[in-house]
């Protein structure tokens, strides 16, 4: 399906906080994909956690990508096992893995797809077609959301170059959710170090300089970081 197959509406004028993009995708000619894709956007970027951006995403890869019937997202250490941390369905957390070359491939690879996992000598195998989309990647660690079929050859070209169109959405989403954590988790560090240092300063009759020194050294001193002890202090000060 080629990208030109779609066509843009005329008027930039759209209020996409109406649409549902389970229902969108599900009416030909409701949405085309640039307007579906819009949606998903929309509804990845309101989650309040990388965890919701994930479970989100799992979900909407199941009616958004031709062929999938479940979803899940996954951690790979680089030469160690997976870690699943988001799934559409249990099934996805008890399928077996396909073979250890698929996962090596999206080191290299935004997208890996196998038109047939069948099980080892004629075993069934419940999940049989897998594409896999790569969302993050370091030296050590891949983040990996994949789609999965019962049936084999259920995801074509169409599916794949859909499938990265998708995660670059989900991608955007999960560094932008991240960040905002991270700028919150560090603004509460402050305030927290900020009360404990008061509380010092009060009880130990100091300026905020020296206050703040003493801290760092306790940190040092009991090996526990910074947060951790302005919390404590805070804490036994509260109660």
């Amino acid at each position: 399906m080629a990208a030109s197959d779609f066509s843009v509406p005329d008027s930039p004028s759209y209020d996409f906080s109406a649409y549902d993009v389970v229902e969108a995708t599900r009416s030909p000619g409701a949405l085309d994909l640039a307007e579906a894709l819009t949606a998903a956007a929309r509804e990845l970027h309101e989650s309040a956690s990388p965890g919701a951006t994930l479970d989100t995403a799992v979900r909407l890869a199941v009616h958004l990508l031709p062929g999938a019937e479940h979803a899940g997202v996954c951690e790979i250490e680089r030469g160690e096992s997976r870690r699943t941390v988001a799934w559409s369905h249990d099934i996805v957390r008890a399928a077996g893995t396909p073979d250890l070359p698929h996962w090596e491939r999206l080191w290299d690879a935004p997208v890996v797809r196998v038109a047939d996992s069948g099980g080892a000598d004629g075993e069934p195998q419940e999940l049989r077609s897998v594409l896999s989309m790569r969302l993050r990647a370091d030296r050590r660690r891949l983040t990996v959301l994949t789609a999965y079929s019962r049936e084999p050859g259920a995801f074509d070209e169409a599916a794949a170059r859909l499938g990265r169109l998708f995660t670059a959405h989900v991608s955007l989403a999960l560094n932008s959710v991240t960040v905002r954590e991270q700028l919150t988790a560090a603004m509460h560090t402050r305030d927290l170090i900020g009360q404990a240092t008061g509380i010092l300063m009060e009880r130990l009759d100091i300026d905020a300089q020296a206050a703040f020194e003493s801290l760092v050294r306790a940190s040092q001193r009991e090996n526990v970081k910074l947060r951790d002890l302005a919390r404590r202090i805070v804490g036994a000060t509260d109660n």
